[in-house]
């Protein structure tokens, strides 16, 4: 009798494992990364974690996808220990964090996680996030060949390591401001909100600081832009400007940060409107307080003549501390049935926390031409039944907007003839000689 042995091929290695309290909470992690890395993954909860990570085999591993939910606020204890045995086995972190704090959140992200995705997952989302894992992956072994090489070759010695507890902005500085935070400023406080999905709110930000930044071509203000959108801010795109991972910084230890790291942070268009980026990647909106956002724009009013804010779409908690600093809060909205809808609810929502709904102008974006007679008389019914006054009227800037965004460039760059740059030029003169008289009220 002959026996045949069956030949079947050896398991592929596992290279990713996810870590959760129940794999089964995150369906659609499961899928992605089935979608990613075939059968080279598995499971763990957090105690095996722990005890696969302190075996030979997990020096193999390229990653751990770390599942976690507001149920997992407890033990965030036990999950510090899961990313620190990580790092201690040069194991690539990314967080999958449902509804978990910003506290908490911060906190793993300090602890030294590599990159954070929402959960439920954005399309692309965790791809992205690998793909960057191997990239810096890349990059991180070839300084490394560069350096043993550059070593090689002279007798010096590499110079220390900064300090893990500190905060230090490790970017290129060519296109940082070029002054130092002087703190003899006193800015006006400008921020941006569009009343509607594609009112163009980012647009108005983006071309009024711009216009602002030259309103005096032999002393010109300095003006600040600050894209507060952590998800989906534009203004990086609008200006042609790379996503600063000192944002991220920024944003998740702003305890550490002082006048010159914010500047820092920032980069300049054209070296005149510094700008402050939203992050590379997707973050929560509320992954910063109010207390500490109102620390962040003091500190650029105090070293800025104008603090441009685009603001997202959503209300969220540290919009009362933008709000009370606002001097002028422009409220963008279309001639249509929505965006009056969502002026109502936001003008109530002020009222019902007695916050400063003064402050609220409003701008009507895409107005009707002045031969429009139909359609002049809706915006005077819009502005009769809201009770508001529309005290801004920008024209339709055509297809030229659109081009310029896609060019990085603002209107007065690209189409500067075009009626919408002429109006928001108009916008920019008033409010100059506005900071001029406040300026001379307090001299």
């Amino acid at each position: 009798m002959t026996s045949v042995a069956t030949i079947q091929p050896d398991p592929a290695p596992i290279a990713a494992c996810t870590v959760s309290r129940d794999v089964q909470n995150f369906e659609m992690l499961i899928d992605e990364m089935e979608r990613e890395m075939g059968e080279a993954w598995g499971d763990l909860s957090f105690d095996d974690a722990l005890v696969f990570l302190d075996q030979p085999e997990a020096s193999e591993l390229e990653f751990i996808a770390i599942a976690l939910d507001a149920d997992d606020e407890g033990d965030l204890s036990l999950i510090s220990g899961v990313i620190r045995a990580a790092r201690a086995t040069r194991t690539h972190v990314i967080l999958v964090a449902n509804q978990l704090s910003p506290t908490g959140l911060h906190q793993l992200m300090r602890l030294g996680a590599d990159d954070f995705v929402p959960y439920p997952l954005p399309e692309g989302a965790l791809h992205d996030a690998i793909s960057r894992l191997r990239a810096a992956a890349t990059a991180e072994a070839a300084a490394t060949a560069n350096a043993a090489a550059a070593q090689a070759a002279t007798p010096h010695p590499a110079p220390p390591a900064a300090t893990a507890n500190a905060l230090v902005l490790v970017e290129d500085t060519s296109n940082t401001p070029a002054f130092r935070a002087s703190g003899n400023r006193n800015g006006l406080v400008l921020p941006i909100h569009g009343m509607a999905g594609g009112s163009g709110s980012s647009t108005f930000a983006a071309n009024l600081a711009w216009e602002l930044a030259n309103a005096d071509k032999v002393n010109p203000p300095r003006v600040c832009l600050m894209d507060l959108d952590f998800q989906y801010g534009s203004i990086a795109t609008y200006l042609d400007l790379p996503r600063k991972d000192a944002i991220f910084e920024i944003l998740t230890d702003p305890g550490q940060v002082d006048s010159d790291l914010l500047i820092k942070s920032m980069q300049t268009f054209n070296e005149r409107l510094c700008v402050f980026t939203a992050p590379a990647e997707m973050l929560p909106l509320d992954i910063i307080s109010g207390e500490d956002l109102g620390r962040l724009i003091d500190m650029a009013v105090a070293n800025f003549d104008f603090v441009l804010i685009d603001m997202p779409k959503t209300v969220v908690t540290w919009t009362e501390a933008v709000l009370s600093r606002a001097h002028i809060y422009f409220a963008l909205l279309d001639l249509d049935l929505r965006s009056a809808q969502n002026v109502l609810r936001f003008v109530r929502a002020l009222k019902a926390e007695a916050l400063p709904h003064e402050k609220l102008r409003y701008v009507l974006n895409k107005a009707p031409k002045f031969t429009d007679l139909s359609a002049k008389a809706r915006v005077k019914r819009m502005s009769e039944s809201l009770d508001i006054q529309i005290e801004v009227q920008l024209p339709d800037g055509g297809t030229a907007v659109t081009q310029a965004n896609d060019h990085g460039l603002p209107l007065s760059e690209s189409s500067a003839k075009n009626p919408l740059r002429k109006e928001l030029q108009k916008l920019a003169k008033s409010l100059f000689e506005l900071s001029k008289a406040q300026v001379s009220a307090r001299s």
